[in-house]
């Protein structure tokens, strides 16, 4: 068996804690050099779909379960934009901390007002997507990626284009809703407004490597779906996902918990997830392949500066004169 790991923001930040399980497969497996890229452009990639525009919208709500139907799609994230003095930034989601009752609350209420403009679904709490009619251009940068950022440049350049418009309509339905009026209230901020992104229908004649993807990410379960592949929700840890996986074949994870913490700039946050992804993954990973319960760990980091990703087989571990270091050796 094959495990495949793609881990971005492993590499990203300064780490104080050492990691034994996976410092000794990078140390003692074969690196391979790549162009830097985000998960989404490696995930294009990887599924044969570079040359095209990423449908977000349509892969996260087939990946959720959902039935695209034939529809354009995108995304329609919920953030925080806050004006400041010459700039207005985003905050994601992921630093909200939104509720599945808030979403579906929130979801309802602008479906309320758009009706057929802009019919909303929740695929999770954190990612939400809309249908859109084909003259709508939007772009391709998620919020994670404009994380605290002036997103200026990433707004309809238009003022006075339908995006805006509904943008605008968006903000003014989530302004006084009793849902943000309850989060402020908490000290929390509100949720007063979408941020569209990844406009497209599910991509066709889709094809990768892997007969299984496992990932908490409905865009990354999207993509497997559509190349008619074997998906499923990302199991807590490496003991479980080998409990019920197969004995051969490949087989991809993607292990994304370090991505929110680094575009938030959370050193702590990110430090504690790196550490749950050594205890859960890396380290049982490392030990099954000392036992030859599986035959080769790859680890590829798209966002690394250098060496994009270590291949590690058994045999590897032998090679004692290449000796562990610290994360930020690689970085």
């Amino acid at each position: 068996m094959h495990c495949e790991l793609v881990v971005p923001g492993l590499l990203a930040a300064r780490n104080t804690a050492r990691l034994p399980g996976v410092e000794l497969l990078m140390a003692r497996g074969r690196c391979s050099r790549g162009a830097r890229e985000s998960l989404e452009a490696w995930l294009q990639d990887a599924f044969d779909l570079a040359e095209e525009p990423l449908a977000a919208g349509a892969l996260t709500l087939l990946g959720a379960g959902g039935e695209p139907a034939g529809h354009r799609w995108s995304r329609a994230d919920p953030v925080h934009l806050r004006l400041l003095r010459d700039r207005m930034v985003l905050i994601p989601a992921s630093a909200l901390r939104v509720t599945p009752d808030e979403a579906r609350t929130l979801a309802a209420a602008l479906n309320t007002h758009f009706a057929e403009r802009l019919p909303l679904e929740v695929a999770d709490a954190e990612r939400w997507v809309a249908r859109v009619a084909a003259e709508l251009e939007l772009g391709d940068q998620s919020p994670l990626a404009l994380a605290g950022r002036d997103v200026a440049d990433a707004l309809p350049a238009d003022a006075g284009s339908v995006a805006h418009r509904l943008l605008n309509e968006a903000q003014m339905v989530l302004h006084e809703h009793a849902v943000n009026e309850a989060r402020e209230a908490r000290g929390e901020l509100p949720i007063n407004s979408i941020w569209l992104w990844g406009a497209g229908r599910v991509p066709q004649n889709t094809s990768a490597p892997w007969h299984s993807v496992s990932a908490a990410d409905p865009l990354a379960l999207g993509f497997a779906r559509a190349a008619g592949i074997r998906h499923r929700a990302l199991a807590p840890s490496a003991a479980a996902w080998l409990d019920r996986a197969p004995e051969d074949g490949r087989h991809l994870i993607v292990l994304d918990a370090l991505r929110a913490p680094l575009a938030l700039g959370e050193a702590a946050e990110h430090e504690q997830a790196l550490a749950a992804l050594e205890r859960d993954w890396f380290a049982p990973l490392l030990s099954a392949l000392r036992e030859g319960r599986i035959g080769m760990v790859t680890i590829h980091v798209p966002d690394a500066a250098e060496c994009v990703a270590y291949e590690t087989i058994r045999t590897d571990l032998r090679r004692f004169w290449r000796r562990p270091r610290a994360l930020e050796h690689y970085a």
